[in-house]
C-alpha cells in the first residue's frame, strides 16, 4: 500500500469473498484485516437481529460509524455488501485505495447456500441477489480502483494480484 493511514478497501456484493480474499492479502502485506460485519456483530448483536429491532436505517448508521473507524484504524478493510449505499461512506472511500469484487451468480449461488443474511431470507434468494447487485453496481464502480473477479481459479492467485497491486501506485484499472 502506499501510505500508512490509507486503507485497503475491499467492497462488493454478498458472497463475493471479500472476508475470506481480505484476510489474506492482509497478511501477504503484513498487515491488519477487519471486517466491518465482524466489527458490528461484536458491538450491536447479530446483523439479523439489529434488521429486525431497529431496521434497516438504523444497521446502516452503526455501519458508518463501524466504517469510519475501520479506515481510521488502516490495514485491509472489508466493508459489508451494502455498506456503500451511504453517501458519506462513498465520500470517506475517496481517500483510501477501493477494490471491487466481483462474482459471477452461479458462483454467488453455491457460496451462499444455507446463508442467514437478512437481506437474503425467504424464497428466491437468487432473484434477490440478482437485484440487489444490480442496484449497487453503479456504487460500486462509482468508488472502485481496481476491480477483481472471484468467480474461477484459485483464490491465492485473486489474493496474489490484490496484493501486487495494492504494493504499486496504479491507475484505475480491471482485472478478470
Amino acid at each position: 500500500m502506499t501510505s500508512s493511514a490509507e486503507a485497503l478497501v475491499l467492497i462488493g456484493p454478498m458472497g463475493a469473498g471479500k472476508t475470506s480474499v481480505g484476510r489474506r492479502v492482509a497478511k501477504a502485506l503484513g498487515t491488519t484485516f477487519t471486517d466491518t460485519d465482524i466489527v458490528l456483530v461484536r458491538e450491536h448483536g447479530p446483523i439479523p437481529q439489529i434488521f429486525a429491532e431497529h431496521g434497516e436505517g438504523h444497521f446502516r448508521r452503526v455501519e458508518r460509524d463501524a466504517v469510519r473507524a475501520s479506515l481510521v484504524a488502516g490495514g485491509v478493510v472489508s466493508l459489508g455488501g451494502g455498506a456503500i449505499l451511504d453517501p458519506e461512506t462513498r465520500n470517506d472511500l475517496r481517500a483510501h485505495r477501493v477494490v471491487l469484487l466481483t462474482v459471477q451468480p452461479r458462483v454467488v449461488a453455491a457460496r451462499l447456500r444455507d446463508d442467514s443474511r437478512p437481506l437474503l431470507a425467504g424464497d428466491d434468494a437468487m432473484r434477490r441477489w440478482t437485484a440487489i447487485y444490480a442496484e449497487r453496481r453503479p456504487l460500486y464502480e462509482e468508488v472502485a480502483d481496481a476491480t477483481f473477479d472471484t468467480s474461477s481459479g484459485p483464490l491465492q492467485a485473486v489474493v496474489d494480484a490484490i496484493a501486487t497491486w495494492a504494493r504499486t501506485p496504479t491507475p484505475t484499472e480491471e482485472h478478470a
